[in-house]
């Protein structure tokens, strides 16, 4: 038993197998190009704006994944140790850049914790609270001051990363670590676009539980738009564990992230589809 997952039975033979013919994350690995209509996009963050309401191209992303995740619950899953299982939560991980005390510059890494009740300005609320609070120089957050200690005596980091791999492949990680661990995630994401670059296809992490990577190229124009036009859209570099969804699985899951990004509007409300409750009137 995991205190981030619960192992996943009654499985197909063939789906059981593949950690076994695959038992590491980077024989697994599958590549996958997307993209993003950036002209929705943008008119969308534009308008939400004049309406006073704050969204990013990251918190719209991010949303419209957990929407199909919720939807599609086997993107959630993940490998340790040749067995599967299903996490108990959602939660993304992302780097920022930030500026030493000395001016240098720096990054650091930051996990989000998400639930179905929220929606797309509750996700970008957490997001920029997660950065505006980590962009302080001073400021170390709990992954950061777990690496500084785990560097501080040499060749301790060896066997801090030698102990934590091989207790987390037996189910002994600690919830404190496995909290603060950005590589135990439903989402690893990169906006490589906030830096004017091109996407990659970023590998997932053999240590630790990330299952699928995202990563935000700049917009380019599009190369389907009638001559002339201006039209851009972002493309997307996706890598993903073949072993947690079958192709028929992802296929529905990417079909569903598509259409939200198209429509995100749909994003406003809680993204389990449920109804907002109604406030209990106050007597007078």
């Amino acid at each position: 038993m995991r205190v981030d997952g619960t192992r996943v039975k009654g499985l197909s033979p063939i789906v059981q197998a593949l950690p076994y013919i695959m038992p590491r994350r980077y024989d697994a690995q599958n590549w996958a190009n997307d993209y993003v209509d950036e002209d929705i996009m943008r008119n969308y963050i534009r308008q939400k704006r004049r309406d006073g309401r704050s969204v990013t191209h990251m918190s719209v992303l991010v949303a419209a994944y957990y929407k199909a995740a919720l939807e599609n619950p086997k993107v959630n899953y993940f490998i340790m140790n040749r067995k599967i299982y299903k996490r108990n939560h959602f939660c993304f991980s992302f780097v920022i850049l930030k500026t030493r005390a000395d001016g240098t510059p720096d990054e650091t890494t930051l996990k989000i914790y998400l639930d179905p009740e929220d929606t797309v300005f509750s996700i970008s609320q957490k997001i920029k609270e997660h950065i505006d609070r980590n962009l302080v120089a001073a400021h170390n957050n709990n992954t950061d001051k777990f690496a500084n200690l785990a560097f501080s005596i040499p060749g301790f980091a060896r066997f801090v990363f030698w102990l934590a791999y091989h207790l987390d492949q037996h189910n002994l990680l600690p919830g404190k670590i496995i909290e603060l661990s950005p590589f135990h995630t439903s989402l690893f994401i990169t906006n490589l676009a906030s830096i004017n670059t091109n996407y990659i296809f970023h590998h997932c992490y053999e240590f630790g539980t990330t299952s699928v990577f995202v990563c935000m190229g700049k917009p380019v124009p599009d190369p389907m738009a009638p001559e002339g036009s201006r039209k851009k859209h972002m493309p997307l570099g996706v890598v993903m564990d073949e072993r947690i969804a079958t192709g028929i699985e992802y296929s529905r899951f990417f079909a569903a992230f598509s259409r939200y990004l198209k429509t995100p509007e749909v994003l406003e409300t809680r993204l389990d589809g449920r109804e907002m409750p109604v406030p209990a009137a106050v007597e007078a």
